[in-house]
């Protein structure tokens, strides 16, 4: 499940559970496990779901910690703001965050306090007039965006059913690979989303890799090689030796 979708008690806990595959996901990275199979790790021993909340612990130090470090895209935050609540949840004083942060005064810090307040009563009220717009009209949802996307403006903004329908058209059903690629920004980050669903995250792959596995999409893997840099799918290294998953 995209992070994007995720439902608020969700994003508290860092993961999700996929009932039919009786699989949990964390959210913040591709670790799964499975209902039913027992993990060991140091003499202990966990069941799926609790060794699935060590991980989120052991590997992004909380959820908080974790939905922190999340783009401002996602969660609307400045720099020092992200700096100012760490250290409110680690319990710090005004005077504490002022002294650790080199500047400004504690009612800086208030003043940052109480915008974040404010900011979190708009977001409720926001959330439930979105809630009643939707059950009311059943809003179309967006297709999530690509964390290491660049320049995102309304090129990225798509519906679930435009990106259905450019993939219907543009994709042969028996062999899965791209019929032409269209000129129009929307429907070309469509189907570089298409291609792109088939590279690993933390995986690191060779140029020649990258190529094979365009291939099997699309004959000119070297103009799609050339938009995964260029829309922040893949990064590289300057040699160009290794591609992996940009995040």
């Amino acid at each position: 499940m995209a992070i994007e979708k995720a439902s608020m008690e969700e994003l508290k806990k860092g993961y999700t559970f996929q009932p039919n595959l009786q699989l949990y996901h964390c959210l913040f990275c591709t670790m799964t496990t499975e209902k039913g199979r027992i993990y060991g790790e140091a003499g202990a021993w966990f069941d799926a779901e609790r060794y699935m909340k060590e991980h989120v612990y052991e590997c992004h130090g909380s959820p908080f910690h974790a939905l922190l470090e999340l783009d401002k895209r996602l969660n609307g935050l400045s720099a020092v703001q992200k700096e100012i609540l760490s250290a409110l949840y680690e319990g710090k004083t005004d005077k504490q965050i002022t002294a650790e942060q080199g500047a400004g005064s504690p009612a800086t810090v208030r003043q940052h306090r109480f915008k974040l307040r404010e900011k979190e009563k708009q977001a409720k009220f926001l959330l439930t007039i979105m809630e009643l717009l939707n059950e009311k009209n059943e809003v179309e949802a967006f297709a999530p965006i690509h964390k290491g996307a660049t320049m995102v403006d309304e090129r990225w903004l798509i519906t679930e059913v435009e990106e259905k329908k450019v993939l219907q058209t543009y994709v042969d059903a028996s062999s899965r690979k791209v019929k032409q690629f269209p000129a129009k920004e929307k429907r070309k980050i469509i189907l570089l989303k298409y291609i792109f669903a088939a590279f690993e995250k933390g995986k690191k792959y060779t140029e020649k890799e990258v190529n094979e596995m365009i291939k099997q999409f699309y004959d000119d893997y070297v103009t799609i090689r050339r938009y995964f840099i260029e829309y922040g799918f893949l990064d590289r290294n300057r040699d160009g030796s290794a591609y992996w998953v940009k995040e």
